[in-house]
């Protein structure tokens, strides 16, 4: 049996990139288990299996990784979401694959849910940043169901408003499948059912009413 060819060496870039993930990796874990305030650099190196010293190559400090924390993860988040939906038609259908794919997310990465709520105390710029990217995503993808004739009687300046109450009745929503009276479940079906119910009857509204 011939032997395996040797694997090619990564390049300084790709080991960089590589070890950065594990740092960042590494940080959300830890966050999750130990809160920010208590994810110092020694526990978040030693789970990545990386020197202490390793970590100011890549961060001046512990606040700036925290500050790219969030966003980092968001995105990664948004992308999981997009790809789950991506060949989905029509903004229920993207919407209800879009919540399952949260649900799924968040049972995955359970530190996530830590990393986000505690990030608005302990690393604002990061808050503030997921959030407005998260928003100005989600105002988009109203504003093409508007154009659609999916979503009636909202205007313009109201899509902002109607973004963040949908962004937060997932969060709130996750919350409520994690109380213990109910039996836990990867994707909560009679809180999906009841989430696209309320979206499909509040979303075709009737045309708002003129202020005199």
């Amino acid at each position: 049996m011939a032997p395996a060819p040797p694997r090619p060496r990564m390049r300084r870039a790709e080991k960089a990139a590589l070890t950065r993930d594990k740092l960042m990796s590494s940080a959300a874990v830890i966050v999750g288990e130990y809160g920010y305030r208590e994810a110092s650099v020694q526990r978040i190196t030693s789970h990545a299996g990386i020197a202490q010293g390793t970590f100011y190559l890549y961060f001046e400090s512990r606040q700036l990784l925290f500050d790219e924390l969030l966003p980092y993860f968001g995105r990664l988040l948004l992308e999981h979401v997009r790809s789950r939906a991506h060949s989905a038609k029509g903004f229920f259908e993207v919407e209800e694959i879009g919540v399952r794919a949260v649900f799924d997310y968040l049972q995955e990465h359970p530190w996530f849910w830590r990393v986000l709520n505690e990030a608005e105390v302990e690393a604002p710029k990061a808050w503030a940043a997921h959030h407005a990217e998260v928003s100005t995503r989600y105002v988009k993808f109203l504003r093409r169901a508007v154009e659609r004739g999916e979503i009636t009687g909202y205007s313009e300046d109201e899509l902002g408003a109607l973004a963040y109450m949908l962004i937060a009745a997932r969060d709130y929503l996750y919350i409520y499948t994690q109380s213990p009276l109910r039996a836990p479940a990867a994707v909560p079906e009679d809180v999906i059912r009841t989430y696209m119910r309320f979206l499909r009857n509040g979303l075709k509204a009737q045309a708002p009413q003129m202020t005199p």
